[in-house]
């Protein structure tokens, strides 16, 4: 009876924490060190390479076509891009599909202007341990990570911008 008991209250606390999971994924540890360098053809056909915008807080959000919660998401990280780009702010799109035809598709039909870069072999992502769609990185003006979000839902974009704001005033 004993052992009945424990399992059932494991099972609960199991259930708990799994019924937290939604609120609690996106959550924004700091993280540390260095951001993995790399260069990516961006949409409009240039090499950008990570290390050249050293001096700017930097997000790179790591997208999909398929991703609903990434579309969802590109008009606002459009409308950061914009408020934030004068202060020393950019913002890195990476498509990390094999074939970006469809990432294309979505561009047409969700404008933005940041530079959206193709990551065809999944290296960068790789390099950033990306396991959700989408997944944002906050970088500051030395390189650095910060902040880390994994997915996306309504009103994590408060946390953005309290975070590059945060970044910008360093």
């Amino acid at each position: 009876m004993r052992i009945y008991q424990q399992t059932v209250r494991l099972s609960r606390i199991f259930l708990f924490v799994c019924a937290l999971a939604p609120f609690t994924a996106h959550a924004t540890p700091e993280v540390s060190g260095p951001a993995p360098d790399f260069t990516l053809k961006s949409r409009s056909g240039e090499n950008i390479k990570l290390s050249e915008l050293r001096g700017q807080v930097v997000m790179i959000n790591f997208w999909a076509s398929w991703c609903g919660p990434c579309r969802q998401e590109m008009p606002i990280l459009e409308q950061i891009y914009q408020h934030y780009a004068p202060m020393g702010f950019t913002l890195l799109g990476v498509n990390v599909e094999e074939d970006s035809a469809a990432a294309n598709k979505v561009l047409k039909e969700i404008a933005v202007s940041f530079p959206v870069l193709y990551d065809t072999k999944n290296q960068v992502s790789e390099r950033y341990q990306v396991r959700a769609m989408p997944t944002t990185v906050l970088i500051d003006r030395d390189g650095q990570m910060r902040y880390l979000h994994k997915g996306y839902q309504s009103g994590y974009e408060d946390s953005y911008q309290q975070q590059v704001r945060e970044l910008i005033r360093e």
